[in-house]
């Protein structure tokens, strides 16, 4: 391999067209990336340009500019995360997911209750469940319109009344499954239309303290607790027909009352108490059955916290570290493992919460 070493490049005018990257000591010449309103002159292949003048992208590739598509996330996803406060509470609070910062006032709950879960079709958000020394095992679900603070309305019934329990959508259908008070039981809604939950099938174990997440086809549901024992069991159902849940693999440990976040090909599951509060992160590929690998740690050890995601980036609220309730609340990229950031701050300090995401 033979060594080049030039003191001084000058321009004579022309384009300088390199066909492969350059590689220079430890680094590597990228190609060229243009802002601007104008199409850029004497470009290389691979060269990328936003055009300013109308927000499109393109690549230069065969002596053209190639206008690129931009893909939208899919509907259940959302910029608007909302979480419903615990504390036998009826407050709702929301943030910006695709900013920091602290949360701010949504409305409330038609009726306070704390451990309930969330799903949503990316328009509207359902609310499920939850828990009151007065009315314990809440049959409730609430929804929202992300796009319209205010306070929730009555959607219908779950079939069976429970809370601390795992939630997941496909975009048009919401599934609940397991929860205190409820063993094994999954049930349906179809959230662009009012009315009660329907029976989907069962989980493969009776559990309570499960999370859920989905990537529009497959749903998964994992960890949990029973008879004191920590779960470490993901099992999966297909969100579009019924049908009983399926073993799909194992949490990297068993623990109950995480919270989980998804895209549209990973699941991250964070937190969560294995008889000692953790940090843990860990994720599957959603369409592909098998056990969880390490993702990275949360900022803080708690239980009782809740997810959600606009499809990028995933947002964990909420908490108890063992000692008092938390306000923290921290996101992730979720292709991409690594730590926690912290976000902002919930309004209040919050454990057993519940979320969802949308527009």
């Amino acid at each position: 391999m033979s060594t080049l070493k030039v003191d001084s490049i000058t321009n004579d005018g022309s384009a300088v067209d390199f066909t492969y990257n350059v590689t220079l000591g430890d680094g590597t010449l990228k190609k060229e990336y243009y802002e601007q309103a104008t199409q850029p002159a004497y470009p290389c292949d691979g060269a990328l340009w936003f055009n300013t003048s109308n927000d499109t992208f393109h690549i230069y590739a065969n002596n053209a500019w190639l206008a690129t598509t931009v893909v939208t996330p899919p509907s259940w996803y959302g910029s608007r995360g909302v979480f419903a406060d615990d504390s036998l509470s009826n407050d709702m609070q929301y943030i910006t997911i695709t900013s920091t910062g602290n949360a701010t006032n949504f409305g409330d709950l038609t009726v306070a209750r704390s451990q309930p879960a969330g799903c949503s079709n990316g328009t509207r958000g359902l609310i499920g469940g939850g828990y009151h020394s007065t009315a314990s095992n809440q049959l409730i679900i609430d929804y929202i319109t992300f796009a319209s603070t205010g306070n929730a309305t009555d959607f219908g019934d779950l079939t069976d009344g429970g809370y601390s329990f795992g939630a997941l959508s496909n975009g048009t259908r919401g599934v609940w499954g397991g929860g205190e008070g409820r063993g094994n039981v999954i049930d349906y809604v179809t959230i662009a239309t009012t009315g009660n939950a329907t029976d989907f099938g069962d989980l493969t174990e009776s559990a309570s303290g499960q999370t859920g997440a989905a990537d529009g086809t497959r749903g998964l549901f994992a960890g949990g607790i029973a008879s004191a024992s920590y779960k470490n069991t993901i099992q999966y159902i297909t969100v579009a027909t019924t049908g009983n849940a399926t073993d799909f693999g194992d949490l990297t440990a068993g623990r109950k009352e995480g919270a989980a976040c998804s895209d549209t090909t990973r699941a991250v599951f964070g937190g969560g108490n294995t008889g000692s509060y953790t940090n843990v992160m860990d994720y599957v590929t959603i369409q592909t059955t098998g056990n969880a690998t390490d993702f990275g740690d949360l900022t803080l050890a708690r239980s009782g916290l809740a997810g959600c995601s606009n499809a990028v980036r995933g947002v964990f609220g909420g908490g108890y570290d063992g000692s008092s309730a938390v306000n923290t609340i921290d996101y992730i990229t979720i292709a991409s493992t690594g730590n926690a950031t912290d976000f902002g701050d919930l309004l209040n300090t919050s454990s057993g919460v519940g979320a969802c995401a949308g527009n």
